[in-house]
């Protein structure tokens, strides 16, 4: 009997999340090949130490690691020490400021430490590519960067941009995608991970693989998770990021903090649940038998139980609850009744939120509200909110409006 589970359920965790496979058919050829003889895949995903701290968002390929690793396979964690010498040029229109060694070094040793929240250590292989990069000679970088040619280069998006907008592409900045293609050579491995932005990089290790013998790798690729707006991708650079040394209290607070459409992409891409169970969730809270607000607490508890444990997820979500009991509970909440005419929308039980702020007198014009509606800083009884608030209850409606700090309590008849 295969000390692996048959191909159908490990497809169905693996799938789980992914953007796009390159290709589904290999990545069931290769696990029915592994089943058949024992042996366990080599999965590997590399990152680049340019930051002390993860976020959230550098989980999502982690996450999908734990799940190989779950299904037996070796997962190898490839800390880019060498390439970052370099600096990946993905998503940039600039050349990146090249760290030093000590800087890189430092911020390998918190990646370290905080990987292991995810991964099994004991069944972690982690690896540096200066291990093999490092020792590349004059002779071997000039035949690794012969297998590619500048046009192909310039195919890459940031690339081709720079080069019509006439910015700056340093030379230095073309090897990165060769130099990761030759870590899956030196790894020898099956599949590599990376995000939707890392196609062409992914896409170099099949071809140095073909070129020194070895079966192109399998490409699953993740999309990248947006922050806490819910519209740009997560960084601490945007000030959307949540961190995972956070403390748990803050940690909690920021997600629940999101929007609805967000938190089942949160679901998806940074727990454990099987794709089906999420279904189940939503098709529930669609239905009205779960309240969004109580799959959202329940994420926010899962996700903090997975870094800071149990019992602090759960001193989380009761501090989180008293406050906001006490915040929307207040008994000096100041009461504004609104006629329904004045806020209804085009559809029945619908109202047009602007209108409501401003008769509120929460928002000065509807320019203004319609820029804190975008913002995502609207609320209605504790749940983000866009342009159009619907709702099934009877008039007269008594809701609690949240626009930062001030709140009142909307009487709608």
């Amino acid at each position: 009997m295969s000390k692996f589970l048959p191909v159908d359920e490990q497809m169905d965790l693996l799938l789980k999340g992914a953007a796009e496979i390159i290709r589904v058919s290999d990545l069931r050829e290769r696990l029915e090949e592994s089943r058949k003889t024992g042996r366990a895949l080599r999965i590997k995903a590399g990152f680049d130490p340019t930051a002390p701290d993860l976020h959230l968002g550098h989980t999502v390929l982690m996450r999908k690691l734990r799940h190989f690793q779950q299904l037996g396979h070796q997962v190898i964690f490839l800390i880019g020490d060498f390439t970052t010498l370099i600096g990946d040029p993905t998503g940039r229109n600039v050349t990146r400021k090249p760290l030093t060694r000590e800087q890189i070094e430092a911020n390998a040793a918190t990646y370290k430490q905080q990987v292991f929240r995810i991964l099994d250590e004991k069944e972690t292989e982690v690896r540096y590519n200066s291990e093999w990069l490092g020792k590349l000679g004059y002779e071997d970088t000039v035949r690794l960067t012969a297998q590619f040619t500048v046009s192909q280069m310039l195919e890459r998006d940031e690339f081709h941009k720079r080069f019509q907008a006439e910015q700056p592409i340093s030379l230095h900045e073309l090897l990165y995608p060769v130099m990761q293609g030759y870590d899956s050579v030196a790894l020898e491995c099956d599949v590599e991970l990376g995000g939707t932005d890392q196609r062409f990089n992914l896409g170099c290790g099949r071809e140095l693989q073909r070129h020194y013998g070895q079966k192109p790798q399998i490409i699953l690729m993740t999309p990248i998770l947006e922050g806490t707006d819910g519209v740009q991708k997560m960084s601490k650079s945007l000030n959307n990021a949540i961190g995972i040394n956070e403390p748990a209290g803050e940690m909690y607070g920021k997600l629940m903090s999101i929007c609805d459409e967000l938190m089942w992409k949160y679901w998806v891409f940074l727990t454990d649940l099987r794709q089906s169970e999420i279904d189940a969730m939503q098709a529930d809270a669609a239905a009205g038998k779960l309240h969004p607000m109580e799959v959202k607490k329940k994420l926010a508890r899962t996700i903090v139980a997975g870094f800071h444990g149990e019992a602090a997820a759960e001193s989380a979500n009761e501090n989180w609850s008293r406050m906001f009991q006490q915040k929307e509970t207040a008994e000096d909440l100041e009461e504004v009744a609104v006629a329904w005419e004045e806020v209804a929308g085009k559809q029945q039980g619908e109202i047009r939120l602007a209108k409501l702020l401003m008769k509120l007198g929460l928002a000065s014009s509807g320019a203004e509200a319609n820029r804190k509606i975008d913002e995502n800083a609207v609320k209605i009884d504790g749940k983000p909110c866009g342009p159009l608030f619907g709702f099934s209850e009877r008039l007269p409606l008594r809701v609690t409006v949240r626009l930062g700090k001030r709140a009142k309590r909307a009487v709608i008849q």
